[in-house]
């Protein structure tokens, strides 16, 4: 049995931002959505937490140390076209420690920051949601 094909799964996305004009994103290599540009995350893996999950991920694929700042709220990432369906919490995410790097390449064909404001056109689902949470969140801070 397969996570988000035979069952929901659940996996957590991060918005790292440099400053308040850049935004972190990576190309993915696999399904779903494959060749698109993703903020980074994972799977939440059975009795892991999904803020200890978002933390592990982001120091599996970027080498880098990281804090949750805010919760910035929960995509139904249903595709039908590729009979999937997660759910995906996405958090604000600060790095606390190191240079990030695509230290899985496998799954990420590159990585960059881009203007929040003048995003690449093939952005996932969860990444267009997660980016209208986070532009809420700084309309209410």
């Amino acid at each position: 049995m397969k996570r988000g094909k035979d069952y929901i799964g659940v996996g957590v996305g991060a918005v790292i931002v440099n400053g308040k004009d850049e935004i972190l994103l990576l190309c993915r290599n696999k399904a779903p959505e494959i060749g698109s540009w993703t903020i980074p995350g994972g799977t939440v893996e059975f009795g892991e937490k999904v803020e200890d999950t978002i933390i592990r991920e982001i120091e599996e694929e970027l080498g880098v140390k990281s804090e949750i700042i805010a919760l910035l709220g929960v995509t139904n990432h249903i595709l039908a076209e590729e009979k999937t369906h997660w759910v995906s919490p996405a958090f604000l995410v600060r790095i606390t420690g190191g240079e990030p790097r695509n230290m899985e390449p496998h799954s990420h064909s590159d990585l960059n920051w881009f203007p929040i404001n003048n995003l690449p056109s093939n952005v996932t689902m969860t990444t267009s949601v997660a980016l209208r949470n986070y532009k809420k969140y700084l309309e209410n801070k």
